[in-house]
């Protein structure tokens, strides 16, 4: 068993429910596609959640061997969030910082 945990890191936002689709659609350009290219990254995903006043709440989990892998996509600081271009434009709030957890592998697989 490795020394050091595998990592989750996860981001949240929030957009208007009616930019589910083309959010998804930049996601997929830019972050989501960013953290799968970045060596060390074991996966990622988009959750959306819709809330009653037509805002969709955006999480994107993203799964590191380590935290130095994290630190090749996100930079020293790896808890501040990493935006792009074109977030301005679906993003009407935002966190600016991600959270950092330790995922043991053993009791994921139920072992």
């Amino acid at each position: 068993m490795s020394a050091e945990p595998t990592v989750l890191r996860s981001w949240t936002g929030w957009i208007r429910t009616a930019d589910r689709e083309p959010y998804r659609d930049y996601l997929e350009g830019t972050g989501l596609r960013e953290y799968r290219e970045t060596p060390g990254n074991l996966g990622a995903v988009l959750l959306y959640r819709d809330d009653e006043d037509d805002r969709t709440e955006v999480r994107t989990l993203s799964l590191w061997r380590s935290r130095d892998d994290i630190v090749a996509f996100a930079g020293e600081d790896i808890a501040a969030a990493v935006f792009y271009p074109e977030d301005d434009r679906y993003l009407i709030g935002r966190d600016t910082t991600v959270e950092h957890f330790d995922v043991p592998w053993a009791e994921l697989a139920g072992g």
